[in-house]
């Protein structure tokens, strides 16, 4: 009787060793359809992103290219020959206006260079304007300092469609037609008029010396005016107790170019004259003080 047990006893041995190499060679199987699965969902996933960017694009494309069809873009190309057209039509029919370069010799390097960015700014606001200005760079000698500055600093510059002349703004035009627009002139200027030249002082004067263009214009002899910024603007305490009236070249142009497209002194000062001045648009703010009031 004793017999059967032991058998019995060596059976179930036999079948837990089975049990434990089934076991073995069942878990890295398990262990490798997980791993497979894994992948094969993330690539499913990545081939769906794919898909996607690629109908995105597809979609893109096609309203760029029905947008084309219903609003045709302007080229650059385009673009740039609209724009001499109307700089070319300036030329012969366009409000005029001189800088002098009369009095650059006795400005310093670092003056030049200034100037020279100021032109390049006046000129891109001439080719932005609605109504260009038919310019002209008049006391501009060829072996001047602002002249090589000039060709070095702006792109382009000799093709700039302005006109660039040795002879002075009263060589090219009679006295009574110009009008020498400085700060401290008593007239006001209150409109622009077709039939008269606008004389803009070109300088960059960091010492500040005074009346500089008054007196260029007394030398001339011919009409002056300043911008109605005392009639339009009053000035603003601030921290420094600073207030200039004394503007960059292309920044009187920039408020002569709104005047004319606006009719409106108070909007082209508003949007042109630097804050930085210590001058706002007239308003009833009590910390406003009158323009020709001085400060103590």
């Amino acid at each position: 009787m004793a017999h059967v047990p032991e058998q019995l006893s060596g059976v179930s041995e036999l079948m837990d060793l089975l049990h434990i190499d089934l076991e073995t060679e069942d878990k890295p199987g398990r262990e490798d359809a997980l791993y497979s699965r894994n992948v094969q969902r993330k690539q499913r996933h990545w081939e769906r992103q794919v898909a996607a960017k690629k109908s995105k694009r597809k979609e893109e494309k096609q309203r760029r290219k029905l947008s084309r069809r219903q609003d045709p873009q302007v080229t650059k190309r385009v673009l740039k020959a609209i724009t001499k057209e109307r700089l070319a039509e300036a030329q012969s029919t366009g409000l005029r206006l001189c800088v002098d370069l009369s009095m650059t010799d006795s400005m310093s390097d670092k003056e030049i260079s200034r100037l020279a960015g100021q032109l390049r700014r006046l000129y891109g606001s001439n080719r932005k304007a609605a109504r260009p200005f038919h310019l002209l760079l008049t006391d501009l000698r060829r072996d001047s300092r602002v002249y090589r500055e000039c060709i070095r600093m702006n792109d382009g510059f000799l093709n700039y469609m302005m006109d660039i002349t040795e002879e002075s703004c009263l060589d090219l035009f009679p006295a009574e037609a110009l009008v020498y627009l400085s700060p401290d002139a008593e007239e006001v200027l209150e409109t622009v008029d077709a039939d008269k030249v606008y004389v803009l002082g070109g300088l960059v004067d960091e010492s500040i010396q005074k009346k500089l263009s008054f007196s260029r214009a007394r030398e001339l002899s011919v009409h002056m005016a300043r911008l109605p910024i005392d009639e339009h603007m009053v000035k603003k305490n601030n921290a420094k107790n600073f207030h200039s009236k004394i503007l960059a070249v292309n920044q009187v142009f920039d408020i002569l170019v709104t005047f004319c497209d606006t009719g409106s002194w108070t909007e082209a000062l508003q949007t042109w004259f630097p804050q930085g001045k210590g001058y706002v648009v007239t308003t009833d703010d009590s910390t406003s003080l009158p323009a020709t009031q001085t400060l103590d």
